[in-house]
């Protein structure tokens, strides 16, 4: 059976560099961290988010700032599709032919601290809590604000949360079972307990004492760990024959997607995991590494993390690396673990879709053991570039990578 073609028709961002795509483009492209120092001495990426546009009042009682940022995502990426509010009233659209899938690794982080707070201080526990809390919260709120009646549903990854759920959205449109998709995810852990949880386990990276917003420098030889970030970011995915029947405009193609697990560890990452996913990757967008020209790296800025990924990415391109431009905007937006995928294949999106690849920051001594044909300094206008991916690997091994083409 032939697979339908998936195209991207909107995307819509909340990020610690800001709330529209392009600003947030731009941004990284000129190499802007929004990463900062908090008055803990943890350094993170926040967002800066008003909600009111999105919410009154009484909808934000138990509603989640990650619902929040996934709503306020969602909804900007419909308009920039073009998805208005009339959109299943036509002869070939119907509700139950759209589908939401959202990736989140915590779901409602601050609905459970704010729980627990109030119930060790003997206060009334707000009873909205539980709703605010769940993980699949964010789908619903995006569901009902769309009127989307088909699959609306949840991953929760780690990781690579929102990249898997990316996947499945556009394979549920390869395969012809809905038409439409939301796709993307949310993350919003940035709360005394998560952050000290995280510290414990001694993977945050230690706050550069020159200049905190490098303090992510993934595959150098200084890096010292990674850093928090929040947001969400969503695409609207189609059918590229009807995206075109209806003039929409097209950022990318959805090429392939690739999935695997390393079946090993929890944490430590493993190469042959890695590759496995990369080459499912590309055979499913029948390209070959030497078609690909730039690769959004997951590059957390990990002691081990980084050493495998670029083993990895040397396994799979092989003679033809030096064509590879690689970068891990990680280092100025943070890790937003399960929305981390989304963002991440948003940014990649924007690279085909402008042939520019924005540079792998802070990292002026690179890692021999990471001797990548990493993008430095600036960003790389490459009007040949015409495809990409994306990696994103999770604690529990899982291994999600997202393969893109531009589509003239």
């Amino acid at each position: 059976m032939s697979r339908r073609r998936v195209a991207i028709t909107g995307l819509g961002v909340v990020a610690p560099q800001g709330n529209h795509p392009d600003i947030v483009f731009n941004a990284l492209c000129s190499g802007q961290s929004a990463i900062e120092r908090r008055a803990d001495n943890a350094v993170v990426a926040p967002c800066r988010f008003d909600p009111s546009p999105w919410f009154t009042r009484m909808q934000l009682a138990g509603t989640d700032r990650v619902s929040q940022f996934a709503v306020a995502a969602a909804e900007s990426a419909r308009a920039d599709a073009g998805w208005s509010s009339d959109w299943f009233n036509t002869d070939h659209r119907a509700p139950e032919r759209a589908g939401v899938y959202v990736g989140t690794g915590f779901g409602g982080a601050a609905a459970v601290e704010e729980a627990y707070r109030r119930f060790h201080r003997g206060e009334r526990v707000p009873p909205l809590s539980v709703i605010g809390a769940m993980a699949n919260a964010p789908a619903a709120q995006i569901a009902m604000r769309a009127g989307i009646t088909g699959p609306v549903l949840t991953y929760s990854v780690a990781c690579a949360s929102s990249s898997v759920a990316i996947a499945a959205g556009a394979k549920d449109i390869a395969l012809g079972d809905i038409d439409v998709a939301l796709v993307g995810g949310s993350e919003a852990l940035l709360v005394a307990g998560m952050i000290a949880a995280w510290q414990a386990m001694q993977t945050l990276a230690a706050p550069r004492a020159d200049d905190a917003s490098a303090s992510c420098r993934p595959f150098s030889a200084s890096r010292t760990g990674l850093v928090l970030g929040e947001g969400a970011a969503f695409m609207v995915l189609e059918e590229l024959d009807a995206a075109r029947e209806r003039g929409a405009r097209v950022y990318a193609e959805i090429a392939g997607t690739g999935l695997s697990c390393d079946a090993s560890h929890l944490t430590k990452p493993d190469a042959a995991g890695q590759v496995k996913a990369m080459r499912a990757a590309l055979a499913s967008a029948g390209m070959s590494p030497a078609d690909v020209g730039y690769c959004n790296a997951h590059g957390t800025a990990t002691l081990v993390g980084d050493v495998v990924e670029a083993e990895s990415i040397k396994r799979v391109w092989g003679d033809a690396l030096p064509r590879l431009r690689v970068s891990s905007t990680k280092s100025m937006h943070g890790h937003l673990l399960g929305a981390a995928g989304a963002l991440e294949a948003l940014v990649t999106t924007l690279a085909l879709y402008r042939q520019t690849m924005p540079p792998n920051a802070h990292c002026d001594d690179v890692d021999p053991a990471c001797d990548l044909p990493l993008l430095h300094g600036s960003a790389d206008r490459d009007a040949t570039l015409n495809a990409a991916i994306s990696n994103s690997f999770a604690f529990g091994g899982t291994n999600s990578v997202l393969a893109f083409r531009r589509v003239d």
